[in-house]
């Protein structure tokens, strides 16, 4: 498989030319993270791009590491970071499931694999799962906001960046890595996972790898449909190897990761295969019941109907960075991806459609000594995705979406003052094969400004401003035909231009002592706002048509810690997100599936080598519903979560417990394309058993 040609600049020359230094020692810095550190507030956050703390970000930011990253994993992305303030999922069943950033997802919410765009499916369809494994995650970064300009312009949500060891940044003493083995009572699911880094000389090597068997998940008590979400079963496996050559002034590594996945997509209508647009309306004349139908299960399928999906991913990673590469330049620093996706959508054990993505993220930074008091990055990125779709669901013709862009971050300290300004600019072009469509072109230029001043010793006041483009995504300009998995005839818009993003984030916080806290407020204008507008409606399925309206998104999100002892300690945190679209324009103003307001408690106790915690959490009811959407009732969620730090065999190890919905309430996802179908978990035990060596 034939990587991508990087570009030959002389920012990528100088990398591959810093690395004839003398080798480095095992004692050089590593970025692997110690056993068990739980999320500190001066964490360095990597997506920042100058690798600013998270004290003084001027984005509002959360990084889930350690211990805390332990006990908040599920099986998707999505799921593990859904209850952290401002963030939600896009809950689709076990398998897929992406992260909903104050109130947007899709293309607007980017996902990295240390600084490299994850190249899937996913942002095309709820029900395609991320190409990532977040049991091998070393830590995850969240970016709300959409000024991380680095990453693009049309990251309006925020940035998540996974940061993972495939690729070591330097040659431990000894072997060092880790095992894991856990289960769940909801889904019997069984999971078992391990990494090992390991090298002499100049050379490390790194290998890992995932196994997960997940059955159905049950529900709620009073669900209508049963006790367990027909065909929501997970199972999967995930491999990578990595090899690095270390100087004392950088390193320079190559890995490749093996994915296959195979899970079903409840909530999937064969009756409306036949369904077609006419004059505006949904014309379904052919989905009627026949004789001998059997319609037994009112959600759409047994357990042998629902559709399956087989993802099949290869990726490469080439990553590097150098020390003072040049005269006047602090680092450079080199990332680069290759992928190679596709997932089959099988019906009656038959492939019905599949989906192929090859792409590949190439870019290249350089971090320049301070300059007048600046320092500052800038940088260039070139991204290519070859897009296609076969078989009956094939709604949006092939494409291929070249996008390049150069980017510079800048900031300024005085005093308790700190100042950043970032400007990015993207061209975009789309191929697309067909007879009836055009190719289009577009650019866009994004900017942000913010200052973060830190008036008492304990206390920060940010604020940052940012306007940026959103360039139309190929499924939005020419998609056309059915959509079974979300319910939709999707008919794209050839004539849509960006949308622009008008943003103004304020966050108050104290950040020593024993108590603290952190309070955002944002608002964020958005004009030519594109959006999936409903034109009709049959029986549940939707014919939508990609458009244009201004909206707006305000919203709060916010989290009090308290230390009662050296013990306990507790925390109040909570979110709200308010969508509309402005003016007048008939029928309903409410953007829809926007996540309800959530307030919940937190008690955490550490004693000696235990750790335990009770949490509630009220998520409210959303009745502010967009036309033919239902409105959702609110629920309460109790878990409970434990661990113990000990040592098996002289070996550091940490076994841990936690129950959700201990209550076994039924809980709907308001932000869900299939809440009726598929609801969220019931009662869940979780166990397991991690050593670190």
């Amino acid at each position: 498989m034939p990587f991508p040609t990087l570009p030959r600049t002389p920012l990528a020359l100088a990398i591959l030319f810093a690395f004839g230094v003398p080798a480095a020692s095992a004692q050089t810095a590593n970025s692997r993270l110690q056993a068990d550190p739980d999320t500190v507030p001066t964490v360095v956050v990597s997506a920042s791009a100058l690798g600013v703390v998270s004290d003084d970000m001027i984005t509002p930011a959360t990084s889930l590491g350690g211990g805390e990253l332990v006990r908040a994993r599920e099986s998707t992305l999505g799921e593990t970071l859904a209850n952290q303030p401002g963030i939600s999922s896009s809950h689709f069943g076990a398998g897929a499931s992406r992260p909903v950033i104050r109130g947007m997802d899709g293309p607007r919410v980017k996902i990295l694999s240390d600084g490299a765009e994850v190249q899937d499916a996913s942002t095309i369809s709820p029900d395609h799962a991320v190409g990532f494994e977040p049991v091998l995650a070393e830590r995850i970064e969240v970016l709300r906001g959409p000024s991380a300009l680095a990453y693009g312009g049309g990251a309006v949500g925020g940035v998540v960046n996974i940061l993972d060891r495939k690729i070591p940044t330097a040659v431990p003493a000894k072997p060092e890595g880790s095992a894991e083995v856990r289960a769940n009572s909801v889904a019997r699911e069984k999971t078992g996972a391990f990494e090992l880094t390991g090298g002499a000389g100049n050379i490390a090597v790194h290998a890992e790898g995932v196994k997960r068997d997940a059955g159905e998940y049950r529900v709620g008590s009073g669900w209508e449909g049963g006790k367990r979400v027909a065909g929501s079963y997970k199972e999967g496996e995930s491999g990578t190897v990595g090899l690095s050559w270390v100087g004392e002034r950088g390193y320079l590594g190559l890995a490749y990761t093996k994915e296959r996945t195979e899970y079903g997509i409840p909530g999937h209508q064969h009756e409306f295969e036949r369904c077609h647009p006419h004059g505006g309306h949904l014309h379904c004349g052919g989905h009627e019941e026949e004789e001998g139908d059997d319609h037994e299960h009112e959600h759409g399928h047994g357990a042998g109907e629902v559709p399956v999906v087989k993802l099949d991913s290869d990726r490469w990673d080439l990553r590097g960075e150098v020390r003072n590469p040049l005269p006047g330049f602090a680092k450079a620093r080199l990332r680069a991806s290759f992928t190679d996706y596709r997932h089959d959508e099988l019906e009656d054990g038959m492939v019905a459609t599949s989906f192929m993505n090859r792409g590949h993220d190439a870019r290249v930074e350089l971090e320049h000594l301070p300059l007048g008091g600046w320092r500052g990055v800038a940088g260039l990125q070139t991204t290519r995705r070859d897009f296609s779709t076969e078989g009956d669901e094939a709604y949006v013709p092939p494409t291929v979406t070249s996008k390049h862009a150069v980017f510079v971050t800048e900031e300024y300290k005085l005093d308790n003052w700190r100042f950043e300004a970032g400007a990015r600019h993207e061209w975009q072009d789309i191929r697309v094969d067909s007879a009836t469509q055009n190719d289009t072109d577009a650019r866009g230029t994004s900017v942000a400004l913010g200052a973060v001043w830190k008036f008492q010793p304990q206390y920060s006041l940010r604020a940052g401003i940012a306007r940026s483009h959103r360039l139309p995504s190929a499924e939005e300009l020419y998609a056309d035909g059915v959509h079974l998995a979300t319910a939709t005839y999707e008919i794209g818009n050839a004539k849509l231009g960006k949308e622009t993003s008008n943003n103004i984030d304020v966050t108050l916080r104290k950040f020593e002592g024993d108590t603290t806290f952190s309070l955002s407020a944002f608002h964020n204008r958005v004009d030519n706002y594109i959006y999936a507008h409903t034109l009709d409606k049959h029986e549940g399925f939707q014919l939508v048509e990609y458009a244009q309206r201004d909206a707006t998104f305000t919203g709060l999100e916010g989290e009090l810690r308290h230390k009662f002892s050296t013990v306990v300690e507790g925390t109040l945190f909570g979110d709200y997100v308010r969508a509309r679209f402005d003016g007048a324009g008939g029928g309903s103003r409410d953007i829809p599936r926007i996540p309800p307001h959530r307030i919940g408690v937190r008690l955490n106790a550490d004693w000696q080598a235990w750790h335990g915690m009770v949490e509630l959490v009220r998520v409210g009811k959303q009745d502010k519903v967009a036309e033919f959407e239902a409105p959702t009732g609110g629920y309460h969620l109790l878990n409970l979560g434990t661990h113990y730090t000990t040592r098996i065999g002289g070996v550091p190890a940490q076994l841990y417990a936690r129950i959700n919905n201990l209550t076994n309430e039924l809980a709907l996802s308001h932000t869900s394309f299939i809440k009726e179908a598929a609801p969220l978990p019931g009662r869940n035990i979780t166990a397991g058993l991690r050593f670190i060596f």
